[in-house]
This record gives structure tokens, C-alpha cells and sequence, in this order.
């Protein structure tokens, strides 16, 4: 591709001695391998008609691998590369964009005493997708956590498991013994009941005064613990032992999914040096006081205010994301920073990144926010955690699982996650999604299942006779058209790793599995005098679905 933009340009220098930047797009088929449109923008320089600076740039580019330049419309320049060419083409690597460079992802972000939600499933697949997609661009990828393990939600869960376990009582004691029993249940089990205590306690902060100022005494509690490393007292017992639950939980569904985290930062690990960043600037100006709170007048950059300490001298979750910015250069001293949030989180991480930008300006510059949409139950209705109708993560798996049982009778985990996983990337990320199991595992259709079949269906092609030589030669149209979609897979995924979509791999390789079953139902493979030069396509087929698919995060089976 390079070698074409460099012979393009050196035509336009010889010709009109002038430098240009050459642009190359994929036309559709019938029209060649490349086109570029640089003859219409150089005729606004030259004040020539751009068909004719086509035709002139036609006659003069020159490259070994170009086959043939064609002129098109007002001044498109088609061009089409020998087969040679073509086939070489396959051996190349996607750019290193990110070499050298160390990359923190960060990504899932579940609190502590609260489940995980189908949103914290998409954001684990969409972040996954993203990190492998810096690490294939030569990137040093480092994928972290962030939670609450203090903050109001922490102080509404432990008012319920003290008021519910105790009859009202609030005897710590006691409700430290209920929650004692509790440690035979399952994971799963705790979580939920955790979750329960959750949405009593925020129910009772909304509608119960005497117990929203139960819970406030209860949520500065939390913080002291901490800062005291109290794990003795009964409350310290009952706020260590299901966080830890909480923990435990999340692991065991992480690598349920095939997901793994280098660290696990819990707010309260970053919560201090937050709290002393925004007092430092506080000084100097860049916060102000308001209400004996300390805010960030966000107003005067086209944001809203937004409160970072508030009157009881406790960091908001604004303060923690300071403290987490320098905790992760600290760690890491990262070249970039992605963090990877639903669409909700937008407005207030302008606001944070905005306070940061007046006083560490670089680390900001180095940060990329990327957002996404949410998982709507059934007829688009939000899902909260808060007001307890969501839908968990482990409902997805469940769904997806009872839906491939009765298209398929069998029950595979790997078919199942790579159905979840494909449903949710296949969307520009940003969207939102509703999610339809029956769909997602479905094996016709663009969907994950159907990807790794016809990843299965290669190998069993080459099962019968393996590949064997090197693809070369001339091809055959069917052949040709094969190798040609074949030769785009570096380009979508430089695309992607540029601009940290992963729908464009989930495109691409549907793009590409259509292509072969044309091909396939045209051309004999085993026992025709072509079978060498077709295994070799069908050996490089498997292998592009697999390098896609595992990019994704989704496993290419051999046998389905």
C-alpha cells in the first residue's frame, strides 16, 4: 500500500512539481484493488480539469506490483495490483501505532456490595476487544479495575445488613454473626444478597430521614476503617468480609468470561491523594469553596459544577477519579490512558479531566475517554441497580445459554460466549443495546456463533488435506476475489486500533466468511487441479477468522 502512494506521489512531483499527501480507499471490486482521489485535489491547486490530471497521473505511475491504473468519473484513479502482488500482500502486519508506547486500559469499573449488571458485561467485552487491539498496534497493555469500596452506596448496603439482620436492632455484634452464616452460601448467592440489602438501604435513605442520617454517620465510618485498619470491631468484620464476597464474586465471573485485570484499584486506595490534590489546588485556585463543599466551577468552561469534597469533608467520586489519574501514571507512567465508561459517565468525566487539565495538562492530553451505550431490558426500559429491576450480567449468559440449548441441544460455553460477545461488538460502540439471545447464537445471520462455525467448516476442509507450498501464481476470479478480501485485514485493523472500534473486526470478518462461501460453493478445493493453490486460501482463511475472532475475545474452535 505504501509503495502505491509513494509511485502516485512521485508521478504527481514529476509532473507538476508538486508534493502531495496520497490517500487510498477500497473500491468496490469491479473497479480494482485501490483508488484515490488526489487528481481532485490537485486541480484546485493546478486549476486544471482533475480528469485530465487523472489521465496524466495514470500514464506516469509506475510500481512493479500495480497491474493497471484506470481513470473513473470526474477523476478517480483506480488502480488494480498484479496477483503477485495481491498474494504478497497477505504476509503483512498490522502497524505498530502504539509501539513502545505503555497503554493503561481501564475498564468494568464494579462496585463492591453491589452486582454486576449487564452493563459491566459490555463494558468487560468492549474493553477486552479494545486492550487486545492496543496490543496488537505493539502496545504495552496494562488492563485495571476501579470500584467503590466507600461511598454512600457502601454506607446505604451496611445500614440494611445491620438494620434487616437485627430486626431493626442495629446490634453490630448480632448482625456480624447473621452475616457469619452466610459464608457457607455460594458466590453467587452473597452477591445477591448483597445486592438485596443494596436497594433496601437506598430505599430507606430516600424515604426514611432518621435512616438517611443513620446512613451518612454510617458511610464516614467506612472511611475511618480504613484509615485506622480497623479489622477487629464487628462492624470492620461485617464491611472486610463482603467486600471480599464482593471481590471473590467478580473474579469467579471474570474468568468465567475470559477476562483478567494486572490490578484492582479500590477507591479507597486512591481516595487520599485525591483528597490532598484537590485541598493542594484548592490554594491555588483552580477549586473553589461553596457551601462548606469544595467545587469545580465547570461553568466557566461550557460544563456544569460539579462538587469534589463535600461538607463533610469526604472526596465525591470526582475527587477519587484525581486521585486515580495520578495513581496510574504513578504505577505505570503511561504514554496514553483509555477509560472505558457508559454514555451517562460522559458529561462528568469532562468535568474531572477538565479540573485535571489546569494543573497537569499533559496527563489529560495522554487520556482517552471512551463511551458506550447501555443494555435496555425489554422494551427499552433503563435498568438500576438502585431501584433493583436490572438485568445481572450472568441473566445475559443465561439467556444466551437456554437460547443455544434450544436451536442446538447441547449446551457449549464457548458458543455462548462468543455469541454474547460478538452481539455486543458487532454495534458501534456508543449505541446502545437490546439484546436478543435467540439472535446472538443464531448460525446464520451475522453472529458469533456463525463466525466460529465457518472457522470449524475450514478446518475440516483441511483436516481432509492439509495445505502444503506457497500461494502463487495466477489466479482465477473466484480465487482472486478471496485473496483480495483477505488482503484487507491488517488495513481494518489498523483502522480499529486507531480509532478503538472493535465493530470494524466483527464487519470485516462477516464480509470475509460470505466471501468464502461464494467461493466455496464455486470451486472445488480437494481432488481439482487447483486443490494446491485453494487449500493454501483456505489455510489463510482459517487463520485471518481465527487471528479476528481471538481479537475479539472470542474463541475459533476446530469442530462445532
Amino acid at each position: 500500500m505504501e509503495e502505491i502512494k509513494q509511485a502516485i506521489a512521485r508521478a504527481a512531483k514529476d509532473l507538476f512539481d508538486i508534493d502531495v499527501e496520497v490517500e487510498l480507499t477500497r473500491p468496490d471490486e469491479q473497479f480494482g484493488d485501490y483508488a484515490t482521489n488526489v487528481a481532485l485535489q490537485l486541480a484546485s491547486r493546478l486549476g486544471k480539469n482533475p480528469r485530465e490530471i487523472a489521465e496524466s497521473l495514470s500514464a506516469a505511475t509506475d510500481a512493479p506490483l500495480i497491474k493497471k491504473t484506470e481513470v473513473a468519473g470526474p477523476g478517480f484513479l483506480n488502480i488494480t495490483l498484479s496477483d503477485d502482488a495481491l498474494v504478497e500482500s497477505l504476509g503483512s502486519s498490522p502497524a505498530q501505532s502504539y509501539v513502545s508506547k505503555v497503554v493503561v486500559a481501564e475498564y468494568s469499573d464494579p462496585n463492591p456490595f453491589k452486582v454486576l449488571h449487564a452493563g459491566h458485561l459490555y463494558t468487560s467485552v468492549v474493553g477486552d476487544a479494545v486492550a487486545n487491539l492496543l496490543e496488537t498496534a505493539g502496545g504495552e497493555v496494562h488492563r485495571v479495575n476501579f470500584g467503590g469500596d466507600v461511598g454512600l452506596h457502601v454506607g446505604k448496603t451496611m445500614w440494611a445488613i445491620l438494620f434487616y439482620a437485627t430486626q431493626g436492632s442495629m446490634d453490630e455484634s448480632l448482625a456480624a454473626q447473621e452475616v457469619e452464616k452466610l459464608k457457607t452460601g455460594s458466590l453467587e448467592t452473597r452477591a445477591k444478597w448483597l445486592a438485596e440489602r443494596y436497594i433496601q438501604g437506598t430505599d430507606a435513605y430516600e424515604n426514611t430521614p432518621e435512616a438517611k442520617e443513620q446512613i451518612i454517620a454510617l458511610n464516614k465510618r467506612v472511611y475511618q476503617l480504613h484509615g485506622e485498619n480497623d479489622h477487629a470491631s464487628p462492624f470492620a468484620q461485617i464491611y472486610w468480609t463482603c467486600r471480599q464476597w464482593s471481590y471473590d464474586y467478580f473474579n469467579d465471573f471474570y474468568a468465567k468470561i475470559g477476562t483478567s485485570f494486572d490490578k484492582y484499584y479500590p477507591e479507597s486506595e486512591v481516595a487520599d491523594l485525591g483528597l490532598k490534590t484537590v485541598r493542594e489546588q484548592l490554594e491555588k485556585g483552580v477549586f473553589e469553596q461553596s457551601d462548606g463543599a469544595v467545587i469545580f466551577d465547570g461553568e466557566k468552561y461550557g460544563l456544569h459544577t460539579r462538587v469534589f469534597i463535600n461538607s463533610e469533608g469526604i472526596p465525591t467520586y470526582e475527587a477519587k477519579d484525581v486521585g486515580l489519574i495520578f495513581t496510574k501514571k504513578q504505577d505505570y507512567d503511561f504514554d496514553t490512558s483509555v477509560v472505558i465508561t457508559g454514555n451517562e459517565q460522559e458529561q462528568y468525566m469532562a468535568v474531572v479531566l477538565k479540573a485535571v487539565e489546569q494543573f497537569a495538562p499533559e496527563l489529560v492530553s495522554a487520556t482517552k475517554h471512551l463511551t458506550h451505550g447501555i443494555v435496555k431490558l425489554a422494551g427499552g426500559v433503563k435498568m438500576s441497580s438502585r431501584k433493583g429491576n436490572i438485568l445481572q450480567a450472568v441473566d445475559v449468559l443465561s439467556a444466551a445459554n437456554v437460547a443455544n440449548v434450544k436451536a442446538t441441544g447441547k449446551k457449549d460455553q464457548a458458543v455462548v460466549l462468543g455469541a454474547v460477545k460478538y452481539a455486543f461488538l458487532k454495534v458501534r460502540t456508543g449505541g446502545d443495546i437490546i439484546y436478543d439471545p435467540e439472535e446472538s447464537v443464531s448460525l446464520e445471520g451475522n453472529s458469533g456463533p456463525y463466525l466460529q462455525y465457518a472457522h470449524a467448516r475450514a478446518c475440516s476442509i483441511l483436516a481432509k488435506k492439509p495445505a502444503e507450498g506457497k500461494l502463487s501464481g495466477e489466479l482465477e476470479p473466484g480465487e482472486r476475489s478471496l485473496v483480495r478480501k483477505l488482503s484487507e485485514y491488517t488495513e481494518v485493523v489498523d483502522k480499529a486500533a486507531v480509532e478503538l472500534m472493535p465493530h470494524y473486526i466483527c464487519t470485516y470478518l462477516y464480509e470475509l466468511a460470505q466471501n468464502f462461501n461464494r467461493f466455496y460453493e464455486k470451486n472445488r478445493v480437494i481432488d481439482d487441479p487447483r486443490e494446491s493453490v485453494r487449500l493454501q486460501l483456505v489455510d489463510k482463511y482459517a487463520e485471518t477468522l481465527k487471528n479476528g475472532l481471538n481479537l475479539l475475545g472470542i474463541e475459533a474452535p476446530e469442530k462445532m
